[in-house]
């Protein structure tokens, strides 16, 4: 049997991939995309809680992780999110903003799935789900347009002169992710990073985990630190160690034996405000005081295992000071994190030395390129790592 012939084979019907075809698709290629799951945009659907934080308005390049934090900026500065809410409002999909320009639908992630697959059937782009790869090979291609790649499927061979590798990375494998990119990356000769899960809850053992035992469910606003990296938002109390958006956001920058921080109260001068307190009421309790400043069960446990409550009165300058430096610098324990089970993305990947930061093609092989999560960049919680889907597929889209 003859193989299909296209112009274009996408492999991984995600964010990238779908953004990568139908751009490919609007300038008259032929288009396919090639998903081994049984429907495309799996991670889109279960993200935001169900309604897709798909973009967020304060993008910038600073926002990114990747050994070469310039590689993201080019195809960042030219499909910015107000490009992609524009097309989320042509198909008119309800949506706002619900904290620090993060944006999410009204009503559901299906709408944003939908909408990139209206866009690639309006590009004519062949969508196959449910379409396993079995190989990839290069073919010679001996005249301008002719098919460099031979990719045999589950559904049948077929050639292009282009291929797009939008496989994403190891998050969540219960939604299908594998690490066929990264293997196909170093078939082709690409250096593959090391990878380590990102935007994922850090586990305690020992002591410090029978200290939290039970506060699980308990949740408060901090700032995070780990060496000269702060993020301020809430924190989640778990089973297992500990969540919430600060506790991702800084699993990113942080690895076992780095030293990790917590202000336990963000915003504020802990000696001031706990010396006005000494001042406006001699008598109260240290845990009352406390109470008021933090979550009852974690103040509590605070003056059970840290401190030694007392009124206020009779605790001296010195203590005083020492008990507010562990309020602004409470040292937090972790072993590890729960791992890719639960992690939103996957650090590492693809080198980007390798790859064209217009265009997303290797400069080893012509007509090969990566987008999305499978190269080495990686971005904040809260819409970045899917305007950096939206940004690197329309890079590719336009050349491939």
């Amino acid at each position: 049997m003859r193989p299909d012939r296209v112009d274009v084979v996408v492999i991984g019907g995600g964010a990238a991939g779908l953004m990568t075809a139908f751009t490919a698709g609007r300038r008259g290629r032929r288009v396919r995309v090639i998903e081994h799951a049984n429907r495309c945009g799996k991670k889109i659907l279960m993200s935001g809680g169900g309604r897709c934080n798909f973009t967020n308005t304060g993008t910038t390049p600073a926002n990114f992780l990747s050994a070469n934090p310039h590689f993201c900026k080019s195809a960042l500065a030219r499909y910015t999110p107000a490009h992609f809410i524009a097309m989320v409002e042509r198909h008119g999909i309800a949506y706002h903003e619900k904290e620090l320009g993060q944006l999410f639908c009204d009503d559901s992630s299906k709408q944003i799935v939908a909408m990139l697959l209206a866009e690639c059937a309006e590009a004519g782009v062949d969508v196959r789900t449910s379409c396993a790869v079995e190989s990839v090979e290069t073919l010679e291609a001996t005249t301008e347009g002719a098919p460099r790649f031979r990719v045999t499927t589950s559904q049948g061979v077929v050639d292009a002169e282009s291929l797009v590798v939008a496989t994403g990375g190891l998050s969540i494998p219960s939604m299908g992710a594998t690490g066929f990119g990264y293997a196909l990356a170093k078939q082709f000769g690409h250096e593959v990073l090391p990878t380590r899960a990102g935007l994922v809850p850090l586990t305690q053992t020992g002591k410090p985990a029978e200290a939290m035992a039970e506060l699980a469910g308990v949740a408060l606003p901090v700032t995070a630190r780990c060496g000269k990296t702060a993020f301020s938002n809430a924190m989640l109390i778990t089973h297992r160690g500990i969540s919430g958006p600060s506790i991702l956001q800084i699993s990113n920058y942080w690895q076992p034996g780095d030293t990790l921080e917590l202000d336990l109260l963000p915003g504020q001068d802990a000696l001031e405000t706990l010396a006005a307190l000494r001042t406006s009421r001699p008598d109260a309790q240290l845990r009352t005081v406390l109470s008021e400043l933090l979550p009852k069960r974690f103040a509590e446990r605070l003056c059970e295992t840290v401190f030694e409550s007392r009124p206020m009165k009779q605790i001296d300058p010195k203590p005083m000071q020492r008990i507010a430096e562990t309020l602004a610098r409470f040292p937090l324990v972790c072993s590890g994190t729960e791992g890719y089970r639960t992690a939103e993305v996957t650090l590492g990947g693809v080198d980007t030395k390798e790859v064209s930061s217009s265009t997303m093609e290797s400069r080893r092989v012509p007509g090969l390129h990566f987008v999305g999560e499978v190269l080495d960049v990686t971005g904040w919680l809260g819409g970045y790592n899917f305007q950096w889907a939206w940004a690197s597929g329309h890079a590719a889209g336009l050349h491939v």
